[in-house]
């Protein structure tokens, strides 16, 4: 999978996206260290214990680079940044029953913002998987010759 790049100077507007989800009961907020565990272990049996791994990493700064995507108190989506390298976004993931309704979209979005917020011109989505999402949603780039890109020879389960 190749990388993507995001011009954050020229992002969306993030209010059409939360008031879509809004609709749905979902609230978007960053997450709180002593929710880690919690966020933590709902990633790695909803995705990857790698995903999980790269998660955990983003509770480590401040302020916490993790958002989660609510609906009646559980979680229903995540999206960390400046997990795997700095500057870098994803791992991003929303439940298969949640999927559809602009939820993974509301959450790119937050932590895109929250980037360009911190200082960051561009952002790099790392091993993008549904490049055409990214595209869509963000008006993410291809970044030529990026595949494997900084995951070449990841040890893997």
């Amino acid at each position: 999978m190749a990388d993507l790049i995001v011009r954050l100077y020229d992002l969306p507007s993030l209010a059409p996206a939360i008031d879509r989800i809004e609709q749905e009961k979902v609230e978007i907020r960053r997450a709180l260290t002593p929710e880690k565990s919690i966020v933590v272990q709902w990633v790695a049996a909803s995705f990857s214990s790698a995903w999980a791994d790269e998660c955990a990493v983003s509770f480590a700064r401040q302020p916490l680079a993790c958002f989660l995507a609510l609906r009646q108190g559980q979680i229903c989506g995540f999206v960390a940044y400046e997990a795997t390298c700095r500057n870098f976004l994803g791992p991003i993931g929303v439940d298969d029953g949640s999927r559809g309704r602009g939820i993974g979209e509301a959450l790119l979005l937050c932590a895109l913002h929250a980037m360009r917020n911190e200082g960051y011109a561009y952002a790099i989505i790392g091993g993008a998987g549904p490049t055409e999402f990214f595209q869509k949603a963000a008006g993410a780039m291809l970044i030529t010759d990026s595949e494997p890109g900084i995951y070449r020879g990841m040890l893997r389960e």
